[in-house]
Formats: structure tokens, sequence, C-alpha cells
């Protein structure tokens, strides 16, 4: 029914966030990213994001789907499919396209889901 979101589906991940690395402020990208330390900011990417068990991150997330096995405080936004695996712990809202939610994960917040959910890429002249 739903297809599965592992490693394998990020051999080309363009930003990788090590354990222990913590990094402050602003993400915005088009490749995968993996994060498997610490953020505070935001997180933006139009494709794949991989948060692993050991991640803790407070910002709000965007991407186009996602696999979450770490800690999020803060809103999340994902155009297609959310992985939310066990090890999970979010404080948040969360839309998304789909989801699945394994036994053991904790999520305080509202979710919506459907087709309404839209990742819009931001001019890059205001990034710069």
């Amino acid at each position: 029914m739903f297809k599965q979101i592992d490693k394998e589906n990020f051999k080309e991940a363009e930003t990788i966030i090590g354990p222990s690395v913590m990094v402050k402020g602003n993400f915005q990208g088009e490749g995968n990213i993996i994060i498997e330390g610490g953020i505070e900011g935001s997180i933006k990417t139009t494709n794949s994001l991989l948060v692993g068990s050991g991640a803790k991150i407070n910002a709000s997330v965007e991407a186009k789907e996602a696999k979450i096995g770490g800690e999020i405080t803060g809103p999340i936004k994902i155009e297609g499919y959310l992985e939310i695996s066990e090890t999970a712990k979010i404080n948040g809202d969360i839309e998304a396209g789909q989801i699945s939610i394994a036994k053991g994960a904790i999520i305080n917040g509202l979710c919506k889901m459907g087709k309404q959910v839209s990742i819009k890429k931001e001019d890059k002249e205001q990034t710069k």
C-alpha cells in the first residue's frame, strides 16, 4: 500500500548532518537530506528528508517526502508520503499527502492529510 523509505533511497543525499553535529540556521535546497544530529531553525527541500532515530530537531520542516525516526518540535509539511517510525517523537502539527505511523510513535499536534499539501520553491533571489 505505502512505499518504504529507507537509506537506500538516499544514496545521492545532497546534505548529511551527522550525529555529532548541531546546526542553527535555515536550510533550503532541492536535494535529499539526511539528519542524524541536531537542528534549530527551519528545513526545506523539494526532495526527500530522512530524520534518524537520534536526531533532535527544533524547526519547521518542509519536504516532498520524509521518514522520521527522531524528535521534532515544530510544524511538519510533507507534499507526498510521510513515514513516522516507532522511535519518532513529534510535537507539532503535521500536514501530508499520505501518512503511515508505526506503533510506538508519539505525536502531539494536529494532523491533516490529503492532496492539498504543496511545497513551493521560493524565489532564489530572496535567499541571496
